[in-house]
């Protein structure tokens, strides 16, 4: 997961840094650690924020990035949007992460839980299918496709009888992320988050909540923190970037997923989207500018 980037100029120290503020051998665990251990929420989600914030580095290294260029992020990815708009400093955003991840993960072994992607659908229809079974919809992420979250027999239910016209795809995570039963974490991080002074943001900056932009750092940081039991709305984040005008989307490591979502949904009006898997994919970034 990291190896390529700590190969590039001040990247190791960078994340020996974050692995002291964090106690996570960060270099270990996103280089040596297996699937299982990666995949634990609270180690996957401060190296997440940790690539992006490498990937962001060497990226305004090598291209000069318009001022004014939105950014946004999904979920944990909200973390290294805001560090990458000013709002936090790296530390704080890595360490934010640490603590969201644990905590999360605390909250997951508290009763069996679960998360399942529903596939194709009106989306009204099945985020009201999904109450009927006590179901949240964690993820509307556009693109036909809305990730449901809750108790572990619902989760099962709605996977063995799919809704009509719908496909259901059970989620290998630690439980029902976005929804209440994550208050506990909400609680911790808010305490966490106490401790830290935003700054305003220095460019557009979109929030999960509603897709629009926010200008505040301190009302950014609130929404940072109850977006751990609220519904992310990627579908309105990309509606957002619509209508401020992007055309070219770059999605910072480790990459894939919400471009293939910007292609489906915003197809024809997105007309370049680059995914930087690794430091060799910028080079396709500094060709397209």
């Amino acid at each position: 997961m990291l190896s390529p980037w700590l190969e590039l100029d001040g990247a190791r120290d960078r994340v020996r840094s974050w692995s002291d503020r964090t106690g996570l051998d960060l270099i270990h665990l996103g280089t040596e650690a297996d699937a299982e251990r990666i995949q634990d929420t609270a180690i996957a989600q401060p190296l997440i924020v940790a690539l992006s914030l490498l990937a962001y580095d060497e990226l305004r290294e090598r291209i000069e990035l318009p001022a004014d260029a939105p950014v946004a992020g999904h979920s944990v990815g909200e973390l290294a949007a805001a560090a990458i708009a000013g709002v936090l400093s790296a530390e704080d955003a890595v360490t934010l992460a640490a603590v969201r991840g644990a905590e999360m993960a605390k909250a997951c072994a508290a009763e069996p839980t679960s998360m399942a992607a529903v596939m194709l659908g009106e989306p009204e229809r099945v985020v009201a299918w999904l109450a009927d079974y006590g179901l949240a919809a964690a993820n509307q992420n556009g693109a036909g496709q809305i990730v449901a979250s809750g108790a572990a027999d619902a989760i099962a239910q709605i996977v063995a009888e799919p809704l009509e016209g719908t496909k259901v795809r059970a989620l290998k995570v630690a439980g029902a992320f976005h929804t209440g039963y994550m208050a506990p974490a909400e609680e911790a991080l808010r305490k966490h988050a106490a401790g830290i002074t935003p700054a305003d943001p220095n460019r557009p900056l979109l929030s999960n909540a509603d897709g629009t932009v926010v200008t505040s750092g301190a009302e950014y940081l609130d929404r940072l923190v109850q977006q751990v039991t609220r519904p992310v709305r990627w579908d309105l984040t990309m509606d957002g970037l619509v209508s401020l005008g992007v055309t070219r989307t770059v999605e910072l490591a480790p990459a894939g997923t919400l471009t293939g979502l910007v292609k489906r949904q915003l197809k024809g009006v997105v007309t370049s989207t680059i995914a930087l898997k690794t430091p060799a994919d910028l080079a396709k970034l500094e060709d397209a500018a």
